[in-house]
C-alpha cells in the first residue's frame, strides 16, 4: 500500500509538497489530557492572532488561495481546511474535540498554519492517491451514507474509484473519518517548496515525536513528497 502523488497535479502546481506521517497501534479510543491541552493552547492563540483579521489575506493562506485558483477552484467558494479553521477559530467559535487523533492534528493544524489530514489506513483497500477525478468515481460526503458521482478533473485525494478528500484539501469523506476504532493512521501535511517547507518539516517532526511520545506508537514513519520523490509505502 502506497501514497502516491500522480504527475499531473506536479504540472499544475510545481512546487506542491507533502510532509507523510505514518502511525501504527493508536488506542484513539482513550483519553489524553496532553492533547487537550494542545489544542485548546493552538485554538486561543489563533484566536487571539486572528481575530477581526481577513484570513484570506493572510500570508499563510495566500499560497493555497493561489493554488486553488491554479487547480480552477473558485477559494472564496471552497476553502481549504485551514483556511476553514483560522475563519472559524476567528471568529471566536473555538473548535470542538473529537477525538485524539483528529484534535491532535487540528492542533498541529492551526499552530503551524499547515492543512493536515488523517485517513484510517484500516479503512482503505489500496494506495491512497493525490490525482484528478476520473468518469466513475463516486464520493459519500461526510455524514451520509449514500455515494455521489463527481465531475471528472477535479483534484481530489483517492483510493481506487473512492474519493477521500474533495477538491484536494476541501472536504472529507464519510469512508475516511477517523473514529475510536483507527488505529493506524496517515497524516499527509499539503504545502508548497517555495512557502512553507520548513514549516512541513517542523509540523511532521512534532507530528512524529507526539504519535511516539503520547500515544506511545513505536512504529512511526515519516516522508516527504515532492515532484522528485512522488510516493511512499504507508
Amino acid at each position: 500500500m502506497k501514497f502516491i502523488v500522480a504527475p499531473q497535479f506536479f504540472e499544475k502546481l510545481p512546487d506542491v509538497c507533502f510532509g507523510v506521517v505514518i502511525a501504527r497501534n493508536i488506542d484513539n479510543a482513550a483519553v489524553y489530557p496532553q492533547i487537550d491541552a494542545m489544542l485548546a493552547e493552538a485554538a486561543a492563540a489563533a484566536a487571539a492572532r486572528y481575530e477581526g483579521r481577513k484570513i484570506k489575506d493572510e500570508p499563510a493562506i495566500l499560497p493555497y488561495r493561489q493554488a486553488f485558483r491554479a487547480l480552477e477552484l473558485n477559494p472564496n467558494k471552497f476553502m481549504s481546511s485551514i483556511e476553514a479553521m483560522f475563519t472559524r477559530v476567528g471568529k471566536g467559535k473555538g473548535l470542538p474535540h473529537i477525538n485524539p487523533v483528529v484534535d491532535l492534528g487540528n492542533a498541529l493544524s492551526l499552530k503551524y498554519a499547515l492543512p493536515m489530514g488523517a485517513h484510517d489506513i484500516g479503512r482503505m483497500d489500496g494506495d491512497i492517491e493525490v490525482r484528478f477525478t476520473r468518469e466513475g468515481d463516486s464520493f459519500v460526503p461526510f455524514g451520509e451514507a449514500e455515494a455521489e458521482p463527481v465531475p471528472a478533473g477535479e483534484p481530489v485525494y483517492a483510493v481506487g474509484r473512492k474519493i477521500r478528500t474533495r477538491r484536494w484539501i476541501w472536504r472529507q469523506s464519510e469512508l475516511g473519518k477517523i473514529g475510536p476504532q483507527s488505529q493506524d493512521i496517515f497524516f499527509p501535511i499539503d504545502g508548497f517548496a517555495s512557502a512553507n517547507k520548513e514549516a512541513i518539516f517542523a509540523a511532521r517532526r512534532e507530528l512524529t515525536d507526539c504519535c511516539a511520545h503520547i500515544f506511545g506508537c513505536r512504529d512511526v514513519k515519516s516522508d516527504f513528497l515532492d515532484a522528485s520523490h512522488r510516493e511512499t509505502e504507508l
